[in-house]
């Protein structure tokens, strides 16, 4: 076993009993659920910060037309 082999050894692990990778699988799992969720949460509310900022610029253009107007 060289350097590289003992090294890599040290951070891998492959049992040899297969059910020990049901409870990695299953957290594996529930992280990627939350990552999506997140992710859908964070894409809804920017899509509404969006709506609000160009309601806001609508009401702020038709303001400057009729500042504009007035002059």
């Amino acid at each position: 076993m060289n350097i590289t082999e003992s090294v890599l050894a040290l951070f891998l692990y492959f049992p040899k009993d297969k059910s020990e990778y049901i409870p990695a699988a299953i957290t594996s799992v529930i992280f990627v659920i939350g990552a999506v969720l997140t992710m859908k949460l964070i894409i809804s509310v920017s899509k509404k910060e969006a709506l609000k900022t160009k309601h806001l610029e609508e009401e702020l253009l038709k303001k400057n037309q009729i500042g504009d107007e007035l002059k």
